[in-house]
C-alpha cells in the first residue's frame, strides 16, 4: 500500500484541558507513527462537523497544528484532508505548505480542494461562491502553488487571483514541492483536476463508488495522456476497531444511537470490527482501485485502538494493478 493515513478531525477528549489538549494530539500522531501510519492528517474548518459533533466543540487551526506535530514527529506525511481554497490565498497557502515542508524536514503534502461549508464562510466573513466559481478558483489555486514550489519567480494572471513575479524562498525541501492532494470526486471538473494537476486524490463511498470514480478518472487521464498509475489514489473512511468484533459492535451501536446520527451515512463511511473483519474490508476498497486508505476514528480517545489499527492495516496488500 503506498499510503496509510490516520486522520484526526476530532480535539474533543473528555478530562483534557486546553494547555493539555496539544500535547493529546501530538500523543495521537506520535502513537499512528509508530504503529505503521505513514501519514497523519488534519481538517481545515473551524467548526466542528456535525457528523462528529456540535459546533462549539473545539477546532484547531490546522496548519498550526501541522506545524506543532512536524516538531514532535519524525517520519509520517503531514497534510490536511483538506485546504478549503476559499479560505486563503493561493500564493500565501503556496508559503505557508512550504514552510510546513521546511519545519517538517520534507514531510509536507498540500490537501486542497473547492470547500463546501457555508457556515463557516457566513461566520468567518467568506465569501462562498457557488460551486462552479470554487472550481474555477480551486484551477487557479492549483496552477499558482505548482508554481510557486517549481519555480522561482512565477507571474500568473487570472480571474480571480494573480501573482507578479512571487518569491517563495526557502525552496521545499522535496524536488518539485510538497505533492498536492486534491479532495473530492466530482467526474467532470474535480476529477478531471486531478488529471491535469494532482499527485494525489483523495474520494469517498463504497465499493461500487470506487471502481466508479477509478473509471472516471482514467478516462480524463487517458484524454490528457497521463498514466493514472502515477496518481496515488486513497479513500477516507471511519474506523472503529476493537479486539474483537462484538466489542467493536457495542461501540458502533452506541454511535447509532446518539441523537441526529444520521444513520445511512454512519453504515456508508464506518468499518467496525476486529482486527480480521477491518482486514477483509480495507483490503475490498483497495482492491476496487486505490493505492491507499484514510481512517478517522472520531470517538476514540485509547491510543490502544490507533496502534491495533496500524498494526492490522500496515501490512495490506496492494492492489494488483499499483503493485
Amino acid at each position: 500500500m503506498k499510503l496509510l493515513g490516520l486522520q484526526i478531525p476530532n480535539f474533543t477528549f473528555p478530562g483534557v484541558t486546553n494547555d493539555r489538549l496539544f500535547d493529546h494530539v501530538a500523543m495521537l500522531a506520535t502513537t499512528a507513527e509508530r504503529a505503521g501510519f505513514d501519514s497523519v492528517f488534519v481538517m481545515d474548518h473551524f467548526y466542528q462537523l456535525s457528523s462528529i459533533g456540535p459546533p462549539t466543540e473545539p477546532m484547531l487551526e490546522g496548519y498550526t497544528v501541522l506545524a506543532g506535530l512536524a516538531a514532535r514527529t519524525k517520519k509520517v506525511r503531514l497534510g490536511t484532508l483538506v485546504t478549503g481554497v476559499t479560505y486563503r490565498n493561493p500564493a500565501f497557502l503556496a508559503k505557508v505548505v512550504t514552510t510546513l515542508d521546511i519545519v517538517s524536514a520534507g514531510r509536507a503534502i498540500l490537501g486542497i480542494g473547492a470547500a463546501w461549508n457555508e457556515d463557516e464562510h457566513r461566520g468567518y466573513g467568506y465569501e462562498f461562491p457557488p460551486v462552479g466559481e470554487r472550481l474555477s478558483r480551486l484551477e487557479e489555486a492549483l496552477q499558482i502553488c505548482r508554481a510557486m514550489f517549481r519555480e522561482e519567480a512565477p507571474t500568473f494572471e487570472g480571474r480571480y487571483y494573480r501573482i507578479d513575479g512571487a518569491l517563495n524562498f526557502p525552496r521545499p525541501v522535496q524536488k518539485n514541492g510538497p505533492p498536492i492532494l486534491i479532495g473530492g470526486g466530482g467526474e467532470q471538473r474535480t476529477l478531471k483536476l486531478v488529471a491535469q494537476y494532482a499527485d494525489m486524490c483523495n474520494i469517498f463511498g463504497d465499493v461500487p463508488t470506487i471502481r466508479h470514480k477509478m473509471e472516471v478518472l482514467a478516462r480524463h487521464c487517458e484524454a490528457l495522456g497521463r498514466d493514472p498509475g502515477t496518481i496515488v489514489k486513497t479513500r477516507l473512511g471511519s474506523l472503529i476497531i476493537r479486539k474483537t468484533d462484538d466489542e467493536a459492535r457495542r461501540v458502533y451501536e452506541q454511535l447509532l444511537a446518539r441523537p441526529g446520527v444520521d444513520r445511512e451515512r454512519v453504515r456508508t463511511v464506518f468499518i467496525a470490527g476486529g482486527p480480521d473483519r477491518v482486514a477483509e474490508e480495507a483490503q475490498k476498497l483497495l482492491d476496487a482501485g486505490l493505492d491507499g486508505l484514510i481512517f478517522n476514528m472520531p470517538h476514540v480517545e485509547d491510543p490502544e485502538a490507533i496502534e491495533l489499527a496500524g498494526q492490522t492495516l500496515a501490512g495490506l496488500r496492494q492492489p494488483a494493478a499499483a503493485r
